[in-house]
This record gives C-alpha cells, sequence and structure tokens, in this order.
C-alpha cells in the first residue's frame, strides 16, 4: 500500500536484513485477493458523514488478516501497531498519522460477525482458488478436532458458556466446540467446515463437510457407517474409512497374515494425513488453541477468516515447496 513514511519508518525501510515477519507479510500482500475481500465488507462498512472520518477499509482489513495471524487481542493489535514498523508498512499506517485504537479494532470485528461476512470471504476465497484449478474437487478428506473453551466460572453470570459441553477423548476431558472440515484431498484446503459444541458427534455433521463433486471420501474412524445414514443415501462416491483402532491392533497381532488389510490402513492414513494440514496451521502456526469468545457464532465467524487465511498460507507453502 501507498503512504507517506514518517522519519522512523523510513529509516526502518532502508535497513539490511529482512525478517521472516516483513517476508511473510510481503508475500500474503502479494497472493490474498484484496480487491475481492474489500468488495464483499464495502457495502456493510460504514460511509463518511458528519462525525469522524472511518478509517480505509483496506486498512482495517488488513489489520484483522494480522490479528489472525498473530493470534492477538484487540488491545494488543494496538499495541503492536505503535511498536513493530512492518505491521504498520503492512496496513499503510504510519507513526505521523492517527492509528486505530482497540475500540475501532474490535468494531470492525463485530461489523464482520453481525453480518457474517467471515464466512462471505471463506467461499468468495474458495471460489477464486477453484477458478484458478487450485481447488480440483476429486476427493474429500474429514476430519474434525476440538478447540478448548475457559471452564471457569468466575464471571459476571457465575456459570460456564451454554453453547460449549465438555466430551471425553481417550482417557481425558475437554471442554470446548469442536471444529469440523472438509478439505480438498490433491492441495489439503479447506473447502468446508462447520462450527458445532464438543459433545457432538462427527458423523452428524459429515453431510455438511462434502460440495457434491466427490469421486472418493478418506476419513477416520469416528466416521464409519457413515454410507449407512440416510442424509448421504445420494452420494456416489468411493467411501475409504479406517478401522477402529482396536481391529488394527488385532491385525497387527499376526503381520503375515494380515499383510494386506495393514498395508490398505497405512494407504489409507498416508493420504488422509493432509486433512491435518489445516489443523496445523490454525493451531500451531496461528496459536488458535483456546477460544477467546464466548458462543458458538463469534467462534465460527474467527474460524471461518482462520481457515480461509490458511488456505492462502497452504498456497504459499506449495508454491515455495
Amino acid at each position: 500500500m501507498e503512504q507517506q513514511l514518517s522519519f522512523a519508518d523510513s529509516e526502518y525501510q532502508h535497513k539490511r536484513r529482512q525478517t521472516r515477519k516483513e517476508k511473510f507479510l510481503g508475500r500474503m500482500d502479494k497472493l490474498i485477493p484484496w480487491k475481492r475481500l474489500e468488495a464483499i465488507i464495502e457495502p456493510h462498512y460504514p460511509k463518511a458523514g458528519n462525525g469522524r472520518r472511518p478509517y480505509p477499509l483496506p486498512t482495517m482489513l488488513r489489520i484483522h488478516c494480522i490479528q489472525q495471524w498473530y493470534s492477538l487481542s484487540d488491545p494488543a493489535m494496538e499495541d503492536a501497531l505503535y511498536e513493530i514498523a512492518s505491521m504498520r508498512l503492512f496496513t499503510g499506517l504510519s507513526l505521523n498519522k492517527p492509528i486505530p485504537d482497540h475500540t475501532t479494532i474490535m468494531n470492525f470485528r463485530h461489523l464482520l460477525e453481525r453480518h457474517d461476512l467471515a464466512r462471505h470471504i471463506f467461499e468468495d476465497v474458495n471460489a477464486w482458488l477453484t477458478e484458478a484449478g487450485i481447488i480440483v474437487k476429486e476427493g474429500t478428506l474429514m476430519d474434525a478436532t476440538i478447540i478448548e473453551a475457559p471452564s471457569s466460572t468466575k464471571n459476571k453470570s457465575g456459570e460456564r458458556d451454554p453453547e460449549m459441553h465438555q466430551t471425553k477423548k481417550g482417557n481425558q476431558w475437554h471442554f470446548g466446540l469442536k471444529t469440523h472440515i472438509g478439505v480438498d484431498a490433491r492441495t489439503g484446503l479447506t473447502h468446508s467446515f462447520t462450527t458445532t459444541s464438543a459433545n457432538e458427534h462427527d458423523l452428524n455433521q459429515a453431510s455438511r463437510l462434502l460440495h457434491g463433486e466427490e469421486h472418493f471420501i478418506f476419513a477416520d474412524a469416528g466416521y464409519r457407517g457413515a454410507d449407512k445414514r440416510s442424509e448421504l443415501q445420494d452420494v456416489e462416491a468411493d467411501w475409504y474409512i479406517a478401522e477402529r483402532p482396536s481391529k488394527v491392533s488385532a491385525l497387527k497381532r499376526h503381520p503375515r497374515i494380515n499383510k494386506v488389510p495393514i498395508s490398505i490402513e497405512y494407504m489409507k492414513a498416508s493420504i488422509r494425513a493432509k486433512v491435518e494440514h489445516p489443523f496445523r496451521i490454525i493451531k500451531c502456526q496461528f496459536g488458535f488453541t483456546k477460544a477467546r469468545y464466548r458462543g458458538l457464532k463469534k467462534n465460527d465467524s474467527k474460524l471461518a477468516m482462520l481457515l480461509a487465511l490458511a488456505n492462502m498460507v497452504r498456497v504459499d507453502q506449495l508454491m515455495r515447496a
């Protein structure tokens, strides 16, 4: 973005070494279709009137993206804009002009939540990737992950978030929400997702993770019996569901006799491994390991933005591989 630089930012631009943060922001600046995303938000964005002039939409959208990439709260984002020159340059801000405060940053997030714009952005990014021939839609991989939520009751209402629930995974109890994703088998890009409470069974969301053009579907043992579900009877794709861990363990007791079925399970697992890429990006790279907001709607909006940006990061990785 073109802008007049302050003396501090001008000095910063002429330093010798580029940091990893600068390189990453530079790649995202070139890769993301900013004009398409701005066109989705623009009809709902405040117009200049009698009050204070709103900050430019491109600036606020880029600030929101930085928040997702670096898992920053609204006050932390405001501080980062004052402290980190690479973020100011990316957003088109300068120290010699006003910088959005945390309330302005929060209001922009609420705007996206109120009009469900993050979902529209996720769908538009996928449409753009499909038009470019990156998402092929020949097969779908399905999986789900639990996002922890605060279980403390030390708040105004004196109770935990009523839309979150607890569930047992292995020998451990978890409280929070669950995100279910459908991933393109060739590229590992997320083409659909749903957000539910943590106690929702994976099978219940399987029909919402398909786009209808699949030739094959891979999923873990939690989706066994999916092909017998009434809502999935019209699906013509071939199902490849992993065997339950107990059965795989039984097969491995006699590896010579069961060589073929064991090899088939390894083959299923190797293909299904791509479904873990979006979870790695949003949890390990973006730092979304715990729900920050109450209610499923706010967290669904955050996940839509995270998965849209995770797709762009994944495309960047594929381009540089």
